[in-house]
């Protein structure tokens, strides 16, 4: 397979920084202060604690597989080597279409806010765009440690910023900075900490969940890791105290310097002068506040789109692996031995979604509201991946020491908790449209269920794919790629 002679140029330390950077977006910058808004500093942090419990027992589960079976592009890799053909048809596609549309939108959003200073404007955000493309398009195709290496950069960068975040919010909260110790007190101001009731806190929840979107990027890297037995598990045993340490020490910092009652929080048009982190930079005094919010936002936008030009790319690659893609973009470059024709096909469709979006950007937009949702079903499809690879271990008789270089702690606890959090997330997804009896809100909701049961099941008619029999499934050190 050409899975095996991919160039390893994946170290430990990128690897680590790759997961950091999928689990800070530009959602901690702007979206954190909505968030404390809605459901109150108690109902923002619980939520982001339940996502965090969740996301560790799904990178575990997760890790698991990248260990044993590390391929590039692995969630469609995985539906078809334990559960079924047509589901791994089915997941490779919706990654890929929703990493594809993520990229672009990135990449729009990032010539926007690039605009924000008046020195850019030479360029129109279109000519941003493409330079930027162009940009990531060249970090991906010499060779994968360039993407690694600007990855790791990128996301040093997010995560200096949030400790200096933090430190400064605690020392203006003790009244180090600022002139006014802040405390307790906004913490129970009005109905906090708890606000807006169950329909509250699971718009919370689903924020939460998506905006920790990403982190799955690192069993993607499994294939061109140097030693992913030890470099997936190493990260991935960090994620919970990543979340924990980003997320709700920021959302502690600013629910007791900015009162969830202040109308700023909203920040209804996602102003950066408006953001949390500017507001309480704000009032620690630094004048420039807003432009070094600004400039992480850039960071973490392109860091994303960065992510996505390789995540993208990989996924066609291993479709075409597994005969689920044409095999032109299974080739790789006989000396950087990178899928090239994957990643120019990948950065050629990206630039046709950004011209698009210059004449019709609702439709771009929307569609990514409508399928951004779905990354649920695919991480769904990972713990089913793991909870079948387990089965089999017991069918052929044989005991998860012996096969797995990595053991999820807890299981199966693990995939329980990631299966009912998905649930509540997946109802959340569509409890205000339930409560207030918008049929059409309910139908745009689950319209992209019924789409992937249509491609899953239309490719399993044409294909007359079967579920993979327990004792059929590969166990062996020498059927992995």
């Amino acid at each position: 397979m050409g899975q095996n002679n991919m160039k390893r140029g994946l170290s430990s330390r990128h690897i680590s920084m790759i997961a950091i950077g999928g689990a800070i977006g530009t959602g901690l910058f702007v979206a954190t202060g909505s968030v404390i808004s809605q459901a109150g500093p108690g109902g923002a942090i619980l939520a982001y604690l339940i996502i965090g419990v969740m996301l560790y027992f799904l990178m575990t589960g997760v890790g698991e597989l990248a260990t044993f079976y590390p391929v590039s592009g692995s969630f469609s890799s995985y539906s078809t080597r334990f559960i079924d053909k047509s589901l791994g048809f089915t997941m490779g596609w919706l990654y890929w279409a929703i990493w594809t549309l993520v990229t672009s939108v990135d990449i729009i959003i990032a010539s926007n806010v690039l605009y924000y200073w008046d020195a850019f404007h030479f360029f129109s955000p279109l000519t941003w765009s493409i330079i930027f493309l162009v940009l990531l398009f060249l970090l991906n195709i010499f060779s994968v440690k360039a993407f690694g290496e600007t990855e790791f950069w990128l996301s040093l960068i997010k995560v200096i910023t949030i400790f200096v975040f933090i430190i400064l919010g605690l020392l203006t909260i003790l009244g180090v900075l600022g002139g006014k110790t802040y405390g307790l007190d906004f913490y129970t101001v009005n109905e906090a900490p708890f606000v807006g009731g169950i329909s509250g806190f699971l718009a919370v929840l689903l924020v939460a969940g998506f905006s920790v979107g990403g982190t799955e990027v690192i069993a993607v890297t499994a294939g061109e890791s140097e030693h992913p037995d030890k470099s997936m598990p190493k990260a991935i045993k960090q994620v919970f105290w990543r979340i924990l340490l980003f997320y709700v020490l920021s959302i502690a910092v600013i629910s007791a310097i900015i009162p969830y009652t202040d109308p700023l929080l909203l920040n209804k048009h996602e102003s950066v002068s408006q953001s949390p982190f500017t507001i309480v930079f704000d009032r620690v005094g630094i004048a420039f506040a807003a432009s070094v919010i600004n400039a992480v936002i850039l960071t973490s936008l392109l860091s994303a789109a960065n992510s996505g030009v390789y995540t993208t790319s990989r996924m066609l690659f291993s479709l075409s692996e597994d005969g689920q893609a044409p095999k032109l973009l299974g080739k790789l470059n006989r000396v950087t031995k990178l899928p090239i024709i994957s990643i120019v096909v990948t950065s050629i469709i990206v630039l046709l979604i950004i011209v698009i979006a210059q004449f019709k950007s609702s439709i771009v937009f929307g569609l990514l509201n409508i399928i951004g949702s779905l990354i649920i079903v695919v991480w769904a499809s990972s713990i089913a991946s793991q909870i079948r690879l387990r089965l089999a271990i017991k069918k052929q008789g044989k005991s998860p020491k012996d096969v797995l270089p990595y053991r999820s702690p807890l299981y199966p606890l693990g995939p329980i908790i990631v299966i009912c959090t998905l649930l509540f997330l997946f109802i959340g997804n569509s409890f205000g449209a339930l409560m207030a009896g918008d049929i059409l809100g309910i139908i745009r909701n689950f319209l992209p269920m019924i789409i992937i049961a249509i491609i899953y099941f239309a490719h399993k008619l044409v294909k007359r794919t079967r579920i993979v029999k327990l004792k059929d499934i590969q166990l062996d050190s020498s059927s992995k790629s």
